[in-house]
C-alpha cells in the first residue's frame, strides 16, 4: 500500500470518525430515553438547547442547534396514547424559535398526566412549558424564570415604563410605536398565561400569577427557585430520577480549549484530614528518621 493511501485512509477516517461519534451519541440518547419510558410507562420527549460542534482536526466546521423543534414536539405529543403519560425533559435559556404556546396547549389537552422535568434550568418559554404541567419537578438548585414579552432587545415593560411619565409630544414615533407593540405584547401574554394556568388553579390565583410573570417585576433572566416557585403557587417536586442526569450527560456543550471547572470524581474521605496529614509526614521521612 502506498502513501497516497495511507494518507486518503486517514483522511477518510478523520472525516468520518465525527459523524460516527454523532450517530453513536444519538444512538445512546435514543435508547438511554426508551429504558426511561419503559420504566415509567411514560412517553419521554427531550427539550434540549444546547450547541454541538463537529470538528475537522480540531476545527469547527459545523455547528447546530439539536432541539426538538415544535413541529416535533406536537407529533410526539400526538402520536402518544390518550392513556399514556408524558414526560417533557427541559432545558433552555429561552429565546427558542419555538411555538411554545401551541406546545403548552398541546400538553393541556393531552388526557393524561403531564410531568416537566427541570435538571438545571427552563427560562422563558421553558417556564411556559412547565406552566401547562400536571407537575413540575425541578433539581433542588434548578431555575425557573419570568415569561416576560421582550420587543426586540428590550422588555416590554420597560419600554413601556420609559414613556410612562413623559408628554407623548416628546417622544419620537418610532418609541412610541414600541410601546404600543409592548402594551399588545404584555397584554397578549398574560390572557396566555393566565388561560394556561386557569387549568390547574383557581381563576383569580392564576391572573394573579399570570402578572406576576409577565408584567416585568423581574428581570428576565430572573431565577426563580424551587421555594419560590411553590411559594407562587407552582406544584414543584424536587424528586429528579438519576436517569434524567445520566440523559442530560449525553447532551455535551462544545469543548472548551481550557476547561473553567474540574474536579475529580471520587468520594470524599471520611477520616481525619489532620491524622492523615500527620501520617503523611511520617511517610515522607527518610528510613534514618
Amino acid at each position: 500500500m502506498s502513501v497516497a493511501d495511507l494518507l486518503f485512509i486517514f483522511l477518510v477516517a478523520v472525516v468520518l470518525t465525527p459523524i460516527a461519534q454523532l450517530k453513536i451519541l444519538d444512538w445512546r440518547r435514543a435508547r438511554l430515553m426508551s429504558a426511561i419510558q419503559r420504566a415509567r410507562g411514560t412517553r419521554v420527549i427531550s427539550l434540549i438547547h444546547r450547541q454541538e460542534v463537529m470538528a475537522l482536526l480540531g476545527i469547527p466546521i459545523f455547528r447546530y442547534i439539536d432541539i426538538a423543534d415544535s413541529e416535533e414536539i406536537l407529533r410526539a405529543i400526538r402520536l402518544t396514547p390518550p392513556e399514556m403519560p408524558i414526560d417533557l425533559i427541559v432545558h433552555t435559556p429561552g429565546g427558542l424559535v419555538l411555538a411554545t404556546e401551541q406546545i403548552a396547549f398541546a400538553l393541556l389537552r393531552h388526557p393524561a398526566p403531564v410531568t416537566i422535568f427541570v435538571p438545571h434550568y427552563a427560562m422563558s418559554g421553558g417556564t411556559l412549558l412547565a406552566l401547562a404541567a400536571d407537575q413540575i419537578v425541578m433539581d433542588e438548585n434548578a431555575v425557573l424564570g419570568a415569561v416576560d414579552p421582550q420587543i426586540g432587545s428590550y422588555p416590554a415593560a420597560s419600554i413601556l415604563s420609559a414613556i410612562e411619565e413623559k408628554d407623548h409630544n416628546e417622544v419620537d414615533d418610532e418609541t412610541l410605536i414600541l410601546a404600543d407593540v409592548s402594551r399588545k405584547a404584555v397584554r397578549q401574554l398574560y390572557d396566555v398565561v393566565a388561560a394556561i394556568l386557569a387549568e390547574r388553579m383557581p381563576a383569580d390565583q392564576a391572573h394573579e400569577l399570570a402578572r406576576t410573570l409577565t408584567e416585568g417585576r423581574w428581570t428576565h433572566d430572573y431565577p426563580i427557585t424551587v421555594d419560590q416557585a411553590r411559594e407562587l403557587g407552582l406544584p414543584v417536586s424536587t424528586d429528579m430520577p438519576q436517569e434524567f442526569y445520566h440523559l442530560m450527560r449525553l447532551f455535551p456543550q462544545p469543548p472548551r480549549r481550557r476547561p473553567s471547572v474540574f474536579y475529580v470524581p471520587l468520594p470524599a474521605p471520611t477520616h481525619n484530614r489532620y491524622g492523615d496529614e500527620h501520617k503523611l509526614r511520617r511517610s515522607r521521612r527518610s528510613p534514618e528518621e
